[in-house]
């Protein structure tokens, strides 16, 4: 999976003005601080070179994330039209790009805290062939500080809530889903913290009365354990800068990311026989073994052989986070 052509190439263009080496200094710094002080409330990109960064290093692997959470979503409601995003805490923008993919949208709102990253994520707008990205408005916007005074049809929140402590992601999260008109998405680390997040964010939706369409192939309580997590993968193909960036030799990364879909309006309509991959699966000569959450709620260790011809074919090509 590759950043859209046109976008790949403007921050190509915009890397050759700057001193690479800056550019790659400051990559790391960011890399450090979001290790380090997610979940403190501290602001972690503020400088240009620092936008400029994260857009190289960091857009990639979230539109990957976004895009694959975009698939599921048409995946359960295939025929479903949106007209409105509300991408809140943007960055530069990579959320509202992979949503665009998807869906005909008529309106865009990226509200972003950082001036900085406003700024780059607009220029990077602006040079779009789809007129609702170009168009898209960008706002200044404290989710922790501010209300959200527009609805929209997706809320869309990713990599953000991890910036802050348990007590303000959940009042963060009520926020977003009084602002959503049908569907709110929240992405977050693939990481045993990021999941806790999302588990404690699940919980919270679903007293509010919220429909959980994704990853949960159910609405009861999750099961998996608290030193266990649930995430999902996707493969994003690595340009040369951004394995320079990373000082990375392979030419693609693997992003986990752990995430929910959770809908005013719809109920899951899909006819799943067994639920949810949680984990690759372990495949052996004549066998493969999958770890799955079941739609009754349970978690199960499920053994699939070559007697079983068609399930052995679908196993075999499944990942984790696929639905069997």
């Amino acid at each position: 999976m590759e950043l859209p052509i046109e976008l790949k190439l403007e921050i190509e263009k915009q890397l050759e003005t700057q001193n690479i080496n800056v550019i790659q200094e400051k990559a790391e710094d960011i890399s450090i601080k979001y290790r380090t002080q997610s979940g403190t409330g501290k602001r972690l990109v503020t400088e240009k070179e620092e936008a400029l960064s994260y857009a190289a290093v960091r857009m990639p692997a979230t539109y990957g994330a976004v895009y694959t959470v975009m698939q599921n979503l048409i995946q359960i409601l295939p025929s479903k039209k949106f007209n409105t995003l509300l991408d809140v805490g943007a960055g530069t923008g990579a959320g509202t790009w992979a949503t665009s993919q998807f869906f005909n949208l008529e309106k865009i709102i990226c509200l972003e805290r950082e001036d900085v990253m406003r700024s780059l994520g607009k220029s990077l707008m602006n040079i779009s062939n789809q007129n609702c990205i170009k168009n898209a408005q960008w706002q200044k916007f404290d989710l922790q500080k501010e209300e959200i005074t527009t609805k929209s049809d997706i809320i869309l929140a990713s990599y953000v809530l991890n910036e802050m402590n348990k007590n303000d992601y959940l009042l963060a999260v009520e926020k977003l889903w009084n602002a959503t008109n049908d569907i709110l998405i929240i992405i977050e680390p693939g990481t045993p913290v990021g999941f806790c997040e999302i588990k404690n964010i699940r919980e919270e939706l679903i007293k509010k009365g919220a429909n959980i369409l994704a990853p949960c192939p159910h609405m009861l309580e999750c099961k998996i354990a608290n030193d266990d997590w649930c995430h999902t993968t996707c493969r994003i193909a690595r340009s040369k800068m951004h394995k320079n960036l990373k000082g990375g030799v392979v030419p693609y990364e693997d992003e986990k990311f752990s995430y929910i879909i959770a809908s005013k309006n719809e109920k899951t309509l899909l006819s799943v026989k067994l639920g949810r991959v949680l984990r690759h699966p372990k495949i052996e000569p004549g066998k493969i073994t999958l770890d799955i959450c079941k739609t009754d709620g349970t978690i199960q260790n499920i053994v699939v052989t070559k007697k079983e011809k068609d399930l052995f074919k679908i196993a075999r090509k499944a990942k984790c986070g696929d639905l069997i």
